[in-house]
């Protein structure tokens, strides 16, 4: 696939996770689907890494590898589907963490000494009023703390866990180092089995179309090419396709569930574009 593909083809993958989720809680615990997923995921990147000869990392990629698996992985994922199993609506939860790219060019400008030009700066903005009005239609209900919490979670671990993924981890081969942070995922969750969630998965026709889609889309497709993305591009760029995300599951929805976007829907979706264009484009010399 050529790489001018990457960004739209994760973000369709990415955005698609939210939709999956929905069946995939109907029969599971939220860390229950988690683990589960990551041992098959740690299994199919092992036995890939095996088939093409990977390198693995060096003893001292490890601890990067692992601190951006659990936070990536663990902390953020875990923190999305907690929420939403303790009745937190999809859209305030996709919401909350929608403001990514805000806190991970703040930690990208401190620890990797980006520059972020005013255009991106006003392309960000773009992008977040581009959720909010995505969003804001379809938010009902109240949230509760934990809910809120879990997610504040999520998105204060996800900018973190790029950054490190960004600044240590880009010699590392993709498919070596994704089978090491699915393995400390499906340990971090072990970990909240063992302490929390007594494990409970049922293998409906719903949770296993969820979880076919879930570990070869998501982990094995969207994660590599995440992955990709980070190495090879500004953590500002990379990190503002996430604004997209909402939008286009919003549309998702609408194509699943019937669930209708409205003229502000479209506007919003049309202003996020917008503003990850003014973020993603190039800089004239």
């Amino acid at each position: 696939m050529p790489e001018r593909f990457f960004p739209a083809v994760f973000v369709l993958l990415w955005a698609s996770a939210f939709i999956a989720a929905k069946f995939g809680l109907t029969g599971a615990g939220p860390f229950s689907f988690l683990f589960t997923r990551f041992v098959i995921v740690a299994g199919l990147f092992g036995v890939m890494a095996w088939w093409m000869g990977s390198a693995m990392p060096s003893p001292g990629q490890w601890p990067a590898l692992v601190i951006a698996g659990v936070l990536m992985h663990g902390f953020y994922l875990g923190g999305v589907f907690f929420s939403i199993s303790h009745g937190t609506p999809a859209g305030i939860a996709s919401l909350i963490v929608s403001v990514q790219p805000v806190i991970t060019c703040l930690i990208a400008l401190v620890f990797l000494k980006e520059r972020i030009s005013p255009l991106q700066w006003l392309g960000i903005a773009l992008g977040m009023a581009g959720v909010v009005a995505v969003i804001w239609p379809r938010l009902g209900g109240a949230v509760p703390l934990i809910g809120l919490f879990s997610c504040s979670i999520s998105v204060i671990a996800i900018s973190f866990g790029t950054i490190i993924q960004k600044r240590f981890s880009g010699t590392v081969d993709l498919v070596s180092g994704n089978c090491i942070q699915a393995i400390a995922a499906a340990g971090f969750y072990l970990l909240l089995l063992a302490t929390i969630e007594t494990y409970r998965l049922e293998w409906t026709l719903a949770v296993s179309l969820a979880m076919v889609w879930i570990v070869l889309a998501i982990s094995l497709g969207a994660i590599s090419i995440l992955m990709l993305l980070i190495r090879k591009g500004q953590m500002a760029a990379t990190s503002s396709l996430f604004f997209m995300v909402p939008p286009v599951s919003a549309l998702l929805g609408y194509f699943a569930f019937g669930e209708a976007l409205g003229l502000l829907g479209i506007a919003g979706f049309l202003l996020a574009s917008a503003g990850v264009w003014l973020v993603n484009r190039p800089e004239k010399s």
